[in-house]
């Protein structure tokens, strides 16, 4: 098992300083936040003095179903710059979502999900152009109004219709959407291309009630092979900053070792 983190939940540190903290956990790779302004170049070269793997791309929040078309306009526009920039980092998977935080459509929910589609849909062509594939990333009702079960998101890859568009359903968001978060993996099968692993207060592993145990025997019933990548966070209010308070970076690492350990523990 391939175990990796999002670096964005260390709060805008310095790559070098994430990536050591990474490596200090045990962890093979990482979920490369989508800041596109760095030079891929020197982040292979960070990620590689420590032997860690961009498995993945997050993207920053552009709003891709929004009802303005300047607004999606701009989202497409980071989009394509995303695009190349994972090119450019060898090719990691890249995903994609709608707007975190926007919990209510500003038009209707029927335009909002069409723009949706269409949007994702015009992801997909561009990252096919350049032999990339694409995870959309399943959340949860307070974070968004557009995609929040498998059952929803299997039903939104067939109105894509995109060879290259899998889903990325997360453990923390299953938590609060899915009956059976277990079954919802089964059910995703082969149209599952990523997994987030958070428990169910967003810490690490075994620091909640989530049942890991029963989530990673289903991904060995569907044959998952690609790697688990935490998304975990310090204790405390706000979940939309990382930064909780002082130590948080520490305690978001040792979140990550436990985990790590736990998961391979589990899998042997």
């Amino acid at each position: 098992m391939k175990i990796g983190c999002c670096t964005w939940i260390f709060g805008g540190e310095p790559l070098a300083g994430t990536a050591a903290r990474i490596k200090r956990a045990g962890l093979d790779g990482v979920e490369l936040f989508g800041d596109i302004s760095l030079d891929p170049q020197e982040v292979l070269a960070v990620l590689g003095d420590y032997g860690l793997k961009v498995f993945s791309l997050t993207p920053g929040d552009a709003d891709i179903s929004h009802p303005d078309a300047a607004v999606r306009d701009q989202a497409h526009d980071y989009y394509r710059r995303l695009v190349d920039f994972a090119a450019a980092l060898g090719g990691p998977l890249i995903s994609c979502h709608g707007k975190v935080t926007r919990i209510a459509p500003i038009s209707t929910q029927a335009e909002e999900d069409a723009h949706l589609i269409a949007s994702t849909r015009a992801i997909c062509e561009l990252a096919a152009a350049q032999g990339q594939n694409v995870v959309f990333e399943i959340l949860n009702r307070y974070e968004t109004h557009q995609i929040r079960t498998v059952v929803e998101g299997l039903a939104f890859l067939a109105e894509v219709g995109a060879d290259n568009l899998k889903l990325l359903p997360d453990a923390y968001h299953m938590n609060i959407e899915e009956r059976d978060p277990a079954a919802a993996l089964r059910r995703a099968g082969d149209k599952l291309g990523l997994y987030h692993a958070a428990d169910s207060n967003r810490e690490g592993i075994g620091r909640g009630h989530t049942d890991f145990l029963a989530q990673i025997a289903a991904l060995s019933d569907i044959g998952y092979e690609g790697p688990v990548i935490l998304e975990t966070s310090a204790p405390g209010p706000n979940p939309f900053s990382t930064d909780k308070g002082e130590g948080f970076r520490a305690i978001i690492e040792k979140q990550l070792k436990d985990s790590a350990d736990w998961l391979r523990t589990a899998r042997a």
